[in-house]
C-alpha cells in the first residue's frame, strides 16, 4: 500500500530516546524496508514506514539543545547513546524552549554538566505559545518523553495536547492514559492517546513478563523474585533521586504482577532501577532472579543477565505507537487505543497478558489499515 501522508511529530524531551528515534526514522530508508529490514516489528503499518515520520516541532531545557537544529541537538551532551544513524541532514525544526516545571532533580546540580542538564536562559514558552507552534506546524502527534518523577511537566503537555487536538503518546510513567479523568477528556476530544510508560521493545520487563507468565502456565508456583536494572543514562542518574520513583517502581512492578498467577506478597517482588553505573552510558544490564516450587514442591530458581542499548531499545516499539496513532487519526478514532497501549506500555490501564495485548495490537491494525473511504461528492 502506497504511504497516504507524512506523519507529523513533535517531541517534548530531546534525549538519548529522542535520538534514536530519530536516527531510527533516517535509518530505516524506504531501500532498507524493500530489502528486508531487523528490529522492527512492523515494517509498514498501515502503508506507513518510519521514514515517513516526520519532526515538525521539538522542546527541551538544556542550553546546548535550546536553539539548535534538531538534527545536531540530538547528539548533544548529555545524550550518550549509540549513534547508529549519523547522516541526518538538517531538519529546519530548531529546538524551542519548554517548561521546566519539575523536569530537572536537585541533586543532578552535583554531577558533572557533561553528565546532567544544563539548564537554559532562554525564556520558557508558555502553554498558549507551546499550543500555538503545535497548531502552526500541523502537528499531529506530540511525544512526552519528560524524565521519570515530572509529574508537572508530563501533566503540562498533556493539557497542551488536548488544547491542540493533537494526539499523545507517554513514553514515561506518569499516569495519563490510565488516569480515567484524562482518558474521559481525550475520548470527549475525539484525540488518540496511548500509554503510560513505554515497553521496551527486548527489554527488562518484557522479558520478567514473559517468564512470569511461564511460570504460571507450567504450573510452577512464583515465590519470590527481584529485577535490578544499572545504566549510566541521565534517566538513570535521574533516578538516583529516589522521591522521583514512586511512579516508575510502581510502574514496572505492576508489570509483572498482572501476569502472575497469584498476586505476589509486597515484601516477596522487588522490580526498579538500582544503581547509576556512568561508565555504563546508555547500556542498561538487567539481572533477573526468580525463586519457586516445581512438581512435588520441589524447589528451582531461575537467573538471568540482559545487557542492552536502553535508548534504541525503545525507540522500536515508538515506531509502531507514532503508526498506530495515525491510523486511529485517518480513521476519526479518539480516545484511548486500548490495545496498543496494552502491547507497548508497561502501565496501561487494563493490563493484559502479551499474547492477548499482541492480538489486540494485531487486530486494530488490520482492522484500520484499510484506506479511508471518501464520500463522493454530487
Amino acid at each position: 500500500m502506497a504511504n497516504k501522508s507524512r506523519i507529523r511529530i513533535a517531541i517534548a524531551g530531546i534525549g538519548n530516546c529522542a535520538s534514536s528515534l530519530i536516527q531510527g526514522i533516517h535509518y530505516y530508508t524506504p531501500e532498507r524496508c524493500r530489502e528486508g529490514v531487523v528490529g522492527l516489528m512492523h515494517t509498514e503499518i498501515g502503508g506507513y514506514k518510519p521514514c515517513d515520520i516526520e519532526v515538525v516541532a521539538a522542546f527541551d531545557v538544556d542550553a546546548r539543545k535550546v536553539g539548535q537544529d534538531v538534527s545536531r541537538a540530538i547528539f548533544a551532551k548529555p545524550n550518550c547513546t549509540k549513534v547508529f544513524e549519523s547522516n541526518i541532514p538538517d531538519s529546519g525544526v530548531t529546538v524551542q524552549m519548554g517548561q521546566v516545571l519539575d523536569g530537572i532533580s536537585e541533586h543532578m546540580a552535583a554531577y558533572d554538566e557533561d553528565r546532567t542538564f544544563v539548564r537554559s536562559t532562554a525564556t520558557e514558552l508558555t502553554k498558549e505559545e507551546i499550543v500555538a507552534e503545535l497548531k502552526r506546524t500541523r502537528a499531529e502527534v506530540l511525544l512526552n518523553y519528560m524524565p521519570v518523577g515530572s509529574e508537572k511537566a508530563a501533566r503540562f503537555y498533556a493539557e497542551c495536547a488536548l488544547e491542540a487536538g493533537v494526539a499523545f503518546i507517554n513514553n514515561m510513567p506518569v499516569f495519563i492514559a490510565s488516569d480515567k479523568s484524562y482518558a474521559e477528556r481525550f475520548k470527549a476530544r475525539n484525540i488518540p492517546i496511548i500509554g503510560d510508560d513505554i515497553k521496551s521493545q527486548l527489554g527488562a520487563t518484557i522479558t520478567h513478563r514473559v517468564l512470569t507468565d511461564i511460570f504460571a502456565k507450567r504450573g510452577v508456583k512464583l515465590l519470590r523474585t527481584y529485577q535490578l536494572n544499572t545504566g549510566g543514562n541521565t534517566d538513570f542518574l535521574n533516578m538516583k533521586n529516589q522521591d522521583r520513583l514512586a511512579s516508575k517502581k510502581k510502574s514496572k512492578t505492576e508489570a509483572v504482577q498482572a501476569v502472575a498467577k497469584k498476586r505476589m506478597e509486597n515484601e516477596d517482588i522487588h522490580v526498579g532501577p538500582s544503581d547509576y553505573v556512568p561508565w555504563q552510558n546508555d547500556n542498561k544490564i538487567c539481572f533477573i532472579r526468580m525463586e519457586g516450587q516445581l512438581f512435588g514442591d520441589v524447589p528451582m530458581d531461575l537467573e538471568l543477565r540482559l545487557s542492552v542499548q536502553d535508548s534504541p531499545n525503545s525507540a522500536g516499539v515508538v515506531i509502531d505507537m507514532i503508526r498506530c496513532c495515525k491510523l486511529a487519526l485517518d480513521h476519526g478514532i479518539g480516545g484511548l487505543l486500548e490495545g496498543p497501549s496494552a502491547y507497548f506500555c508497561k502501565h496501561p490501564p487494563v493490563q493484559y497478558t502479551d499474547d492477548v495485548a499482541y492480538e489486540m495490537t494485531e487486530t486494530f491494525i488490520n482492522r484500520y489499515s484499510a484506506p479511508v473511504k471518501v464520500s463522493a461528492v454530487g
